[in-house]
Order: structure tokens, then C-alpha cells, then sequence
């Protein structure tokens, strides 16, 4: 009986020039890949240790530091905040977003690729000058210090994320089964709800989750519009790491991390679906 060879071999490969840049490349991308982890995995020990220090080694184990976060008012209204606002402005920029991205397919108009620029003008554009552009426009509409206002502008800077994954899943979207379900007596709504969303929703779904990031790990916005009530987990960890860094923050991050890492795989395991049934 033959057994099969599950390791990758270098046969594509038949010259030693190639062999090496083969192997310098699959190093050099993992390389990267632990440059970018290391830093994150390093902190979630940290979070167990007794001590008030953030140093290794740690000589005493503990979940003193969370127990401190859920004692916490103030850590529990940043929380509270977060899971109000970033949820909302979520729903709110995968909806701007689908239906900005659907207009600019469909439509045809001199001046749509300046108009397509400013809309994705928020993606490059420095943080702080669209905090302050922000701030001197909600002052004069007394939005500032609100939830309503930092909903908004949350929900502006995630839009964008929804128009570009959007955007790239209609360049293959086939026109001609709008054409047919409106021949069959469809309306608009019924067409777009049975026909359009079903196939852009791998789109609409990753740019719902860049929205949400973008949202909740949001501080500069945060810090010129937000008020006292509106504080939020990214401004209160800033806060805490300007006057002092403790352990706490650090139990915060690593409950993050897996609240983000949950987030990803759920995620990408309802895109595998959607693949498989289609």
C-alpha cells in the first residue's frame, strides 16, 4: 500500500536560485506574521500576573486584575458605551455604505470618480483633521457630548470600509438575474431583497465587521466629540495608560483580543458557508 506525501516538496521548483527564493520568502512572511503577534501574545500572561508590575518572569499567578475590572464602575460604563455605539453606527454605515456602493455601479455621471474619492476620503485622511472638521460642524448643531453625534461620525469613518467591499464584490456581479427577476413581476425592493443582497452579502458582511472595528477601536474622534457619559473602552484605556499603566488595562486588552479573535473566526466561518451553498 503507497502512503502519500503530505509535505510540500520544491519539484515546481528546479533550480537552486528559485529553491532559495522559495524558502527566504515563506521565512521572511513568517517572520512578519510573528512581528505582528508576539507584541499581542505577550501581553495575554501578563494579565495572570499577582504583581503591579507588567515585567517578566512572573512569580505569582492570579485573576486579581480582572476581578478589579468587573468591580469597576467606571470600566463598566466604557464597556456599556462601546457595546451602544459601535453596534449602532455599525448598522448605520453597512446601510450608507451598500447603498452608496450599489448607486455608484449603477449609475453614470461625470464627476463619479471625484465623487467616489471624497466618499473614500476618510480612509486616508488624517484622524485629527476629521476630528476637528467633526467637532467645529457638531458644535454648531449641538452634537458634540452626545451619543446620537459620536454614532454618526463613528458611523462615517466605517462607511467607506462598506463601500469598498461592497464596490469590489459588484465588479463580478452578473446584472442580467436583476433584469430577469423584474421580468418576472419582482419589484425593486423584492428584486434587491431575494436576488441583489444574497449575493453581495459576503461584501456587505466583511465591511459590517471593518465597520465595527473601526468603530470600537476608535480614540481620536472619540477624544474632540465625546463627553463625559460618552466615554468608550479605547478612551478610557487612554486615559489610564496617560496617568498610569496597571495590570487592569492589560486584563482589558486580553479580553479584547479574544473578543476580536472570536469575532474573526465566526466570521469566516459564515463566509465559508456562504461559499459552500453557492
Amino acid at each position: 500500500m503507497k502512503t502519500m506525501n503530505i509535505l510540500p516538496t520544491f519539484e515546481p521548483y528546479a533550480r537552486w536560485p528559485e529553491k532559495i527564493w522559495y524558502v527566504s520568502l515563506r521565512i521572511l512572511c513568517y517572520g512578519i506574521l510573528a512581528y505582528l503577534v508576539i507584541p499581542i501574545v505577550a501581553l495575554i500572561p501578563l494579565s495572570f500576573n499577582a504583581d503591579s508590575f507588567l515585567v517578566y518572569p512572573i512569580k505569582h499567578w492570579s485573576l486579581h486584575w480582572y476581578q478589579t475590572l468587573l468591580a469597576s464602575d467606571t470600566w463598566w460604563r466604557a464597556i456599556r458605551n462601546s457595546f451602544i455605539i459601535a453596534p449602532c453606527a455599525t448598522v448605520l454605515a453597512t446601510i450608507l455604505g451598500t447603498c452608496c456602493a450599489l448607486g455608484l455601479d449603477r449609475a453614470m455621471f461625470r464627476g463619479k470618480r471625484i465623487l467616489t474619492a471624497i466618499i473614500l476620503s476618510p480612509l486616508v485622511a488624517p484622524l485629527v483633521v476629521v476630528a476637528v472638521g467633526m467637532y467645529l460642524f457638531y458644535m454648531k448643531l449641538h452634537l458634540a457630548g452626545t451619543f446620537t453625534g459620536l454614532i454618526i461620525a463613528h458611523s462615517l469613518l466605517g462607511a467607506p470600509f462598506v463601500v469598498t467591499t461592497v464596490a469590489a464584490v459588484l465588479k463580478g456581479f452578473n446584472g442580467t438575474l436583476v433584469n430577469a427577476s423584474r421580468s418576472l413581476g419582482a419589484g425593486r425592493f423584492e428584486t434587491f431583497w431575494r436576488v441583489t443582497l444574497p449575493l453581495i452579502l459576503p461584501g456587505v458582511l466583511s465591511g459590517a465587521l471593518f465597520a465595527f472595528a473601526t468603530s470600537f477601536d476608535e480614540v481620536v474622534v472619540t477624544l474632540f466629540l465625546a463627553g463625559p457619559d460618552q466615554v468608550t473602552i479605547p478612551r478610557q484605556m487612554f486615559s489610564g495608560i496617560r496617568d498610569s499603566i496597571t495590570p487592569t488595562i492589560v486584563a482589558l486588552a486580553t479580553i479584547l483580543v479574544v473578543f476580536s479573535t472570536t469575532l474573526l473566526l465566526v466570521m469566516e466561518r459564515l463566509r465559508a458557508r456562504g461559499a459552500a451553498r453557492s
